[in-house]
């Protein structure tokens, strides 16, 4: 059985449309946090692709309810958010698979002809041994802005955080972001700056090495110099 997770960014949804002949199911995994638009944007997917989109919630539902649940903000290599919301949703979906007979997996993922997402394939590979992978950009020597140029060639709108000036289309207000992306957090949502703000402060950690977010300095940090990967069900995975 071949699976594409969609992870309502550019790159993943390109991976797929390239090889949607081969593939049995499309999957997204849907959280509160994402811009409203990544559900119209989905819908566009399914209607490119002509097949449908599987959409999976976790419990959690949301970015807030795991942190205050856990207590736990993220680290170097790890943020719960990622792990419950997505990582444990693929992991369920994955044991009724099994449940079911299906062993034989191979995963579609959308990591690019870049140096660092080949590593990020390469370490795929490395985590999950036991089932195949399929890296359609790296082995059509693709780019993200490749992808992002046929996502126009196809005539679909590109999800509205990358027109923000976003680099991708994590929820608002990703705790992997760096004071770049929270002082533009900060400008775009205010109210979600603010809700961060406070929820570092009941939990005592914030998501920033240089500080709490309600000690950030307007104007510090450039979104455009700082590293921040598409957050999907991988995202997890050693730098």
């Amino acid at each position: 059985m071949k699976i594409c997770w969609i992870s309502a960014g550019v790159s993943s949804f390109i991976a797929g449309y390239l090889v949607r002949n081969t593939v049995d199911e499309f999957i997204y995994t849907h959280i509160e946090d994402q811009e409203e638009d990544s559900l119209r944007f989905i819908k566009d997917c399914e209607k490119a692709l002509g097949k449908p989109i599987k959409i999976l919630t976790s419990e959690y539902k949301n970015v807030e309810n795991v942190i205050r649940q856990f207590r736990y903000i993220n680290g170097p290599h790890f943020a719960p958010c990622t792990n419950v919301l997505k990582k444990r949703v693929r992991k369920e979906y994955e044991y009724k698979l099994k449940e079911s007979g299906i062993t034989d997996i191979t995963y579609v993922w959308g990591f690019d002809c870049s140096k660092r997402e080949r590593a990020r394939a390469e370490r795929t590979i490395e985590s999950m041994p036991d089932f195949k992978h399929e890296f359609p950009l790296i082995e059509n020597n693709l780019t993200k802005e490749d992808a992002h140029g046929l996502l126009k060639e196809l005539g679909i709108a590109r999800p509205k955080m990358y027109d923000l000036g976003y680099r991708n289309n994590n929820c608002i207000g990703c705790v992997k972001g760096g004071m770049g992306y929270w002082n533009k957090i900060r400008m775009d949502f205010p109210e979600v700056f603010k809700a961060r703000a406070k929820l570092e402060r009941d939990i005592g950690h914030s998501c920033l090495k240089e500080c709490f977010l309600d000690e950030l300095e307007p104007g510090r940090g450039r979104i455009e110099d700082e590293v921040m990967e598409d957050c999907s069900i991988m995202c997890q995975l050693v730098r």
